[in-house]
């Protein structure tokens, strides 16, 4: 809990806010803070961004397979890198989407390593744009606000 006027850390039996001395009332609800409002909805976002990359990695895997087929056996070299070139930027997807599913899954069950992790991959996310820049932002508005570290320690050590 926070106080709605300075948003300070609150316990629930504060009668008083520590930090700015604004009378708390005993049952009035508590404005719920940034970070909680928004947690679960990057969460969800990135388990989205994560299952959609997955999808051209799997079909690059598949075409990796199957290239063969279509490059002409008379290039030995092509015939080679190609089915190999495939494969390695399809790892390289599934790598990005298994990140992004579990970011957004360490996320919404407030894992102690998730706010890191999201943030590092938030700050890589800005350089693909235009939704991945988005994404970018939103995850560190909502995860460098103002005492967003120590909140979201308490929630994980709460989980």
């Amino acid at each position: 809990m926070f106080c709605n006027h300075c948003e300070a850390s609150l316990q629930p039996d504060y009668l008083v806010c520590p930090s700015c001395g604004t009378t708390l009332r005993p049952g009035a609800p508590v404005a719920p803070s940034r970070l909680e409002q928004h947690l679960r909805t990057l969460g969800i976002l990135w388990m989205i961004v994560g299952g959609l990359t997955l999808v051209p990695a799997l079909i690059l895997m598949f075409l990796s397979s199957v290239a063969h087929m279509a490059i002409p056996f008379s290039n030995a070299v092509a015939h080679e890198l190609g089915p190999l070139f495939l494969m390695i930027v399809g790892a390289g997807f599934l790598i990005v989407g298994a990140g992004g599913l579990l970011v957004g899954w360490g996320l919404i069950k407030h894992q102690p390593w998730a706010r890191i992790a999201a943030i590092v991959v938030g700050i890589l996310a800005i350089i693909h744009p235009p939704l991945g820049t988005i994404l970018g932002i939103y995850t560190l508005w909502v995860l460098l606000s103002h005492n967003a570290e120590l909140e979201y320690q308490r929630l994980a050590s709460a989980a």
